[in-house]
């Protein structure tokens, strides 16, 4: 098994912040080396953890539709990766979701990121992924 196929296989069974999560761990995420595209965003919803999906949700079906893609483009990881700040669903709080679990960025981002080396584009969805992605502490989409 490449070494990859290795880091993908233990994101996927990722546990380090379970006792934190009130639906239980289930990593969300689509990547793959040779993707151009990274939509970098928050973490999944209750929808998307549910179906195991990047944004099988109407956010997703928004965002498909301004970056004018077909689901089956948008959803072949070897074009457009897809990795939320958080991978597992955080919860819901007293006003919407919570914020990503911080486990995730640091134990996996910079690990997967340093595997996708033919991207292009790099598409930043919310607070937390600009953060992290632009070096800003207090960025706005204005």
């Amino acid at each position: 098994m490449n070494s990859f196929a290795s880091l993908l296989a233990k994101v996927r069974a990722c546990t380090i912040c379970a006792a934190h999560l009130p639906h239980g761990p289930r990593p969300v995420l689509q990547i793959h080396p040779q993707a151009r595209i990274l939509i970098a965003s928050q973490a999944p919803g209750r929808k998307v953890h549910e179906s195991g999906v990047p944004f099988d949700d109407a956010s997703g079906d928004r965002l498909r539709e301004w970056m004018g893609l077909t689901r089956e483009v948008f959803y072949d990881s070897r074009r457009i990766a897809i990795l939320p700040m958080g991978l597992c669903f955080p919860g819901t709080g007293k006003s919407g979701d919570l914020p990503p679990r911080p486990e995730c960025m640091l134990a996996w981002h910079d690990l997967l990121l340093g595997h996708l080396r033919h991207l292009e584009v790099t598409l930043v969805v919310g607070r937390y992924a600009q953060t992290y992605h632009m070096n800003e502490e207090r960025s706005s989409l204005t």
